[in-house]
């Protein structure tokens, strides 16, 4: 389906910070590019046509955090402070760190 040998450069799942200028335009260039089944390889082809590079950051938990199933921080919203995201959470998790904040 991709006619290249690697994807280009795209935010990992979970989510992602931009302006909302950039937002219009990455809109503009997803109507000219033919829609790929993967979300988060689309939107590096839409930057890529943009020449926008995306940068990673500490914050972007995107595969998940180890976390010690004994350990009582699993339970401290402290313990999320530096993340902006983190994916992989299940509901009940979230709903529980939603509670505690």
């Amino acid at each position: 389906l991709y006619n290249k040998n690697i994807y280009p450069p795209y935010a990992g799942g979970g989510g992602f910070i931009m302006d909302g200028a950039l937002a219009k335009r990455l809109h503009k260039t997803s109507e000219t590019l033919e829609l790929y089944p993967i979300d988060d390889v689309f939107l590096g082809m839409c930057l890529e046509v943009l020449k926008v590079s995306p940068v990673g950051h500490e914050g972007f938990k995107t595969f998940g955090i180890v976390k010690n199933k004994n350990s009582k921080m699993n339970k401290e919203p402290c313990f999320y402070r530096s993340m902006l995201v983190v994916h992989k959470l299940l509901p009940p998790d979230l709903l529980q760190m939603w509670d505690l904040v």
